[in-house]
C-alpha cells in the first residue's frame, strides 16, 4: 500500500504541473480568440478549444503511463495485466483497464468490481492495482532474492508465460541476475515503451499535417509575381512535406536537428572515412541526426544544404547560404549501435555521414533549390551557467581551441565564446550539463588537463529611482538643470548628460523584445517581421508586430502611471502622460548592442551655448517604430546657422556617430564593475564650437591634433559623461533571480528554510498540498547563490526535498555599495571607520572587479602581527 500511495502522489504531482501549463495556454488561447474573432463568429473548432477537457492528462487507464524499473529492465502498463486477467475474471480487457487503477476493489464472493463504499472491511481492503499487480511482483522479488524464497513461483511464471530463458541464466549464483533474466523477458521494458509510443503518439503522416504551420510557414508571394514558377515549386514541396509523401518522385526534404560525435570504433565494421573533416585527429566522427519529411533519401546522393537564412527568391542568398554535399552513408540508430542502410523513406529518423564540414549545428537538406528552409529550433531555456576554461599547460592552448570547436558542433545547446579579456567562456544549461561538457573536453575532444574557473555570473547596473512616485524621475529630466558636464581635451565639444530611470514595465518590455527590435531597427520588411514573430509566439497571426510593440510600450507606460493615480490628481497624471508620449517620439538609439533596455533621447530644442552648435540628433528608433513622423525631421538650429558656416554644420552631423558610439560603450560597461546598464534613459547635449584661428588654415592642416582624432575625443567624452551621470544618481547593482519551487515534507521544513536563508532567498508563498504531507514553497533565489543549491538541499533534508529552478527576472539590490555610516543611529548599528563591514552589493562588485582585473579597494595586510625589531648583537 505504501508503494501504491507513492505512485498515486507522483502521478498527481505531474498532473498538477501539466495542468498549470495547460491553464496558462488555455487563457492565452482564449484571449487570442476573443481579440481576433468577433463574439458572434466563434466557430465549432474554437468552441472545442474553449470547452477543453478538465480531466488529468496522465492516467494509467489511458495507456500514457507505464510503471518501470530501469535497473532490472522491466516495465508494464495497465493494459498488459488487463489482458492477463481478462480470461480469469471473465471481464473484458477494456473494463479491467479502468478498474485496475484508482479506488476499485474486487469482491471474490460476488466476483464484482465495487467502489470503496461497498466494501465492508475497509481496513483490510486492497485496491485492485495492489492485489492483482503489485503483490504478484513483490512475490516474484521475494522468491528470487530471499534465501528461503519459493523457487517454484519462478518456474510457474516461466511456464505460464512461455518465457524462453537459457538454463545457464537460471542457474546463476547471483539471485539478482536470475531476477533480471525473468523480469526482463516477462515484462520487457523496450516493448512496453514502444507500444505506448505507438498508441499515444501520432504517426508521421498525421503529425506533419498539423505541424506544417510551424515547420514551414506560408510566405507572402504577392510582391513576387515574377517568380511564379519558383513559388509554385516551393508550394509543391510544402504540400509534399504536409502529406509526408514517401514516393521516389517526391522532392526529398530532410531536417538536421543536431550534429553528434561518435567514436570511430563505434562505427559498423568495414566503414572507411573518405572525408577527413568528419574525423580529424580526435578519433571522433560527426554524424547528422536527421528526420526525413518528404521523399526518399539514399546513400551516395548529392543534396543541397540550406542554412536558416536561405531565401530562394534572392540570387545572392543562393551563393551565401547554399552548399552541395554528397551523403556518404545512412544509418538507422538502434540504441548505441548503427545499422547501415542504402535508403530511407519519409517519416524515418536516420544518422547521416558526410555532412561534417557543411553543417555546424542544424540545417535543411533538399533535393531542390526551390525550397524554403525549416524554422530554427526554439529552446525553452538559454545556457546561463558560464565558466572560463584554460589548459593547465599553456602549450596545450591549440588542443583546447580545437576541442572547443568540436564540442560546439557536438552539443547543440552549448555556447563557446571569447570574452573581452581573451578568456574562452563555456556556457551550459546547468551544473550537470557543464560537468558533462568539461568531461567530454578532457577525455574526448581536447584530451588535455583543464583549469575551470568559478561560475561567471552576469549583473546589471542601474540607478536608484523613486518607486513611491515614479513620475518624479520624468519631472527631473524634463525641466531640471542638474546635469553632468564634460569637455573634450581640445575644448571644442562640451557634453552635458542627464539620466533617469525608466519604468520597470518598459524596461522589461525592451529586454524581452530585443530580437524584434533588432529586426525593426535593421530594416526588415513588415511581412518578414510578421512571420518571425508568429514563429516566436509573441504575436497572433494577422497582427502587425510593429503596431503590437507600440501598443505594449504604451501599456507599459500606462501601468506605471496607474500606480501613481492614488497619490496624484488626474490633471498631473494626464500632463505626464503627454510628456511620456513626447519622450517616446525622441528615441535616438537603444543600448547596449543597439537593442538593449537603455534609451538615448534626442535633446530638447531651444537650448544653446554662445558660439556653439547643439547636436540635435535624429529619433531613428522612434521613426522605425512609427512613433515619430518623417515630417518632424531634425532641424539644425537656424539661429546658429547665421553665425557659423556650413562646414561646422556638416561636422556636427558627422559627429553624431561618435555620440552614438560613446552611448553604446557607456551602456555596455557601467561605472561600478563594467557590467551593462539596465533601464536608464540618457539625454546627451553635445555643443560643438568652431576651430579657433580660422585664418591659419594652411598651418593648422599640417599640424596633427595633439589630443588625437576629434571623433575619438567626442566618443570618449560622451562615455565618461554618461558614467559620471550614473555615479551622481546613486548607482545600484541589479542581479538575476531564479524562481524556485520546493516540495518538502513537514519534518524537514526547518532545514529547508535554513538552506534558503544561507542563499539570500526571498520566500514569496508557502502552502500545504491537500491530501499529502508535502509543503510547497515558492521563493526567489539569486543566480549567484544557486550553484550547488540542489546538492546542499538534498544533504540537509536527507534527500526528501526537491527544487525546480527557472529564470524569473532581474531585480535591483537596494543596498548602497558606497554606504558610510554618518548619523548616530547608523554609527551605533553599523560601526565607525574600519569596523564597518561590506554589504552584499559591495562584496559582489568587488568580486566582479577582481575577476576582471579592475582595481579594488581592499586592505593589503589581512593578518597583521606586532612588528619586532631584532637587534643583531655581535
Amino acid at each position: 500500500m505504501e508503494a501504491y500511495t507513492r505512485l498515486l502522489r507522483i502521478i498527481h504531482e505531474v498532473n498538477g504541473i501539466v495542468s498549470g501549463y495547460k491553464s496558462e495556454k488555455y487563457l492565452s488561447d482564449v484571449d487570442s480568440l476573443l481579440s481576433v474573432a468577433p463574439s458572434d463568429d466563434v466557430g465549432d473548432d474554437n468552441l472545442e478549444l474553449l470547452e477543453d477537457d478538465e480531466e488529468d492528462t496522465f492516467q494509467p487507464h489511458k495507456g500514457n503511463v507505464i510503471f518501470a524499473c530501469a535497473l532490472d529492465g522491466w516495465g508494464f502498463g495497465i493494459s498488459d495485466f488487463a489482458e492477463i486477467y481478462a480470461s480469469k475474471l471473465g471481464a473484458s480487457a477494456a473494463t479491467l483497464e479502468r478498474a485496475l487503477w484508482g479506488p476499485r476493489y474486487y469482491n471474490p464472493k460476488t466476483k464484482m468490481v465495487v467502489g470503496k463504499k461497498a466494501i465492508s472491511n475497509t481496513a483490510k481492503a486492497r485496491p485492485m492495482f495492489v492485489q492483482f499487480i503489485l503483490e504478484p511482483l513483490w512475490q516474484v522479488y521475494q522468491s528470487s532474492l530471499e534465501t528461503d524464497g519459493d523457487r517454484g513461483l519462478i518456474e510457474k511464471v516461466i511456464k505460464n508465460f512461455n518465457l524462453s530463458i537459457p538454463s545457464r541464466e537460471l542457474q546463476h549464483k547471483d539471485p539478482k541476475a536470475v531476477l533480471q533474466a525473468v523480469m526482463s523477458r516477462w515484462l520487457p521494458l523496450a516493448d512496453t515503451i514502444l507500444s505506448m509510443v505507438v498508441k499515444c503518439m501520432p504517426d508521421p503522416a498525421t503529425a506533419q499535417s498539423f505541424r506544417i504551420s510551424r515547420l514551414l510557414p506560408k510566405r507572402d508571394s504577392s510582391d513576387n509575381r515574377d517568380c511564379s514558377d519558383l513559388l509554385s515549386e516551393a508550394e509543391l514541396v510544402r504540400k509534399s512535406v504536409e502529406i509526408c509523401d514517401s514516393s521516389p518522385t517526391a522532392p526529398c526534404v530532410v531536417f538536421v536537428s543536431k550534429m553528434f560525435a561518435m567514436p570511430m570504433k563505434m562505427l559498423p565494421r568495414g566503414e572507411i572515412l573518405n572525408n577527413p573533416a568528419d574525423s580529424g585527429d580526435s578519433g571522433e566522427c560527426f554524424l547528422a541526426f536527421a528526420r526525413i519529411f518528404s521523399g526518399v533519401l539514399c546513400a551516395g546522393q548529392r543534396i543541397f544544404v540550406l542554412s536558416a537564412l536561405y531565401d530562394p527568391l534572392k540570387m545572392e542568398s543562393k551563393q551565401k547560404h547554399v552548399q552541395e554535399a554528397e551523403l556518404q552513408a545512412l544509418y538507422l540508430m538502434a540504441g548505441q549501435g548503427l545499422k547501415p542502410v542504402m535508403s530511407a523513406k519519409a517519416g524515418n529518423i536516420v544518422a547521416i555521414r558526410g555532412l561534417g564540414q557543411h553543417i555546424l549545428k542544424s540545417a535543411t537538406l533538399s533535393s531542390t533549390l526551390n525550397c524554403w528552409p525549416f524554422s530554427s529550433m526554439v529552446f525553452q531555456v538559454a545556457p546561463t551557467l558560464k565558466v572560463a576554461i584554460e589548459p593547465s599547460d599553456p602549450a596545450d592552448m591549440g588542443a583546447l581551441m580545437k576541442g572547443l570547436r568540436l564540442l560546439n558542433r557536438a552539443d547543440p545547446f552549448v555556447e563557446v565564446t571569447i570574452s573581452t579579456r581573451g578568456e574562452h567562456v563555456l556556457a551550459a544549461a546547468g551544473e550537470v550539463h557543464l560537468e558533462r561538457c568539461v568531461k567530454d573536453l578532457k577525455e574526448r575532444f581536447a584530451k588535455v588537463n583543464l583549469e575551470v574557473s568559478p561560475p561567471l555570473v552576469s549583473y546589471m547596473e542601474t540607478i536608484e529611482g523613486d518607486m513611491t512616485n515614479p513620475l518624479e524621475n520624468l519631472k527631473f529630466l524634463s525641466g531640471s538643470s542638474d546635469y553632468v558636464e564634460k569637455t573634450t581635451p581640445n575644448g571644442r565639444c562640451v557634453v552635458r548628460v542627464q539620466v533617469m530611470k525608466l519604468p520597470s514595465p518598459l524596461t522589461k518590455l525592451l529586454d524581452e523584445s530585443s530580437e524584434l527590435l533588432g529586426d525593426i531597427i535593421g530594416g526588415k520588411s513588415k511581412q518578414a517581421l510578421k512571420s518571425l514573430e508568429t514563429l516566436r509566439g509573441s504575436i497572433v497571426e494577422d497582427e502587425n508586430p510593429i503596431e503590437a510593440l507600440k501598443t505594449r510600450m504604451m501599456d507599459a507606460i500606462e501601468s506605471d502611471l496607474s500606480s501613481a493615480n492614488a497619490e496624484m490628481d488626474k490633471d498631473r497624471v494626464e500632463k505626464y502622460r503627454v510628456l511620456w508620449k513626447n519622450f517616446l517620439k525622441r528615441i535616438w538609439a537603444l543600448g547596449p548592442r543597439q537593442v538593449g533596455p537603455n534609451i538615448l533621447v534626442t535633446p530638447s530644442r531651444g537650448k544653446s551655448m554662445e558660439g556653439s552648435v547643439l547636436m540635435q540628433g535624429f529619433p531613428y528608433v522612434s521613426n522605425r517604430l512609427g512613433l515619430h513622423n518623417d515630417g518632424e525631421s531634425k532641424d539644425v538650429s537656424t539661429e546658429s546657422s547665421s553665425v557659423t558656416d556650413e562646414m561646422l554644420l556638416r561636422e556636427v552631423e558627422s559627429l553624431e556617430s561618435s555620440v552614438l558610439s560613446g552611448f553604446q560603450l557607456a551602456t555596455s560597461a557601467g561605472p561600478l564593475c563594467e557590467e551593462p546598464l539596465w533601464g536608464l534613459a540618457f539625454v546627451v547635449e553635445a555643443f560643438i564650437s568652431p576651430i579657433e584661428c580660422q585664418s591659419a588654415e594652411d598651418t593648422s592642416s599640417q599640424q596633427p591634433e595633439p589630443y588625437g582624432v576629434f571623433t575619438g575625443q567626442v566618443m570618449t567624452t560622451v562615455k565618461e559623461a554618461c558614467k559620471a551621470a550614473v555615479l551622481e544618481r546613486k548607482p545600484r547593482l541589479v542581479e538575476a533571480l531564479y524562481f524556485c519551487e520546493l516540495n518538502t515534507p513537514t519534518e524537514h521544513l526547518g532545514s529547508m528554510y535554513a538552506v534558503l536563508a544561507r542563499r539570500r532567498a526571498k520566500v514569496i508563498k508557502e502552502e500545504m498540498q491537500e491530501g499529502s504531507p508535502l509543503f510547497t514553497v515558492h521563493a526567489y533565489v539569486p543566480v549567484a547563490e544557486s550553484f550547488g543549491f540542489a546538492d546542499e538541499l538534498r544533504r540537509w533534508t536527507a534527500g526528501a526535498s526537491s527544487a525546480l529552478l527557472v529564470f524569473s527576472h532581474w531585480e535591483m539590490l537596494p543596498e548602497d555599495p558606497f554606504f558610510v555610516p554618518k548619523t548616530e543611529e547608523e554609527i551605533e548599528e553599523f560601526g565607525d571607520g574600519a569596523s564597518v563591514l561590506q554589504n552584499t552589493a559591495r562584496k559582489l562588485i568587488d568580486a566582479v572587479r577582481r575577476r576582471k582585473g579592475l582595481p579594488v579597494e581592499e586592505k593589503v595586510v589581512q593578518h597583521a602581527t606586532k612588528q619586532r625589531t631584532l637587534a643583531r648583537k655581535v
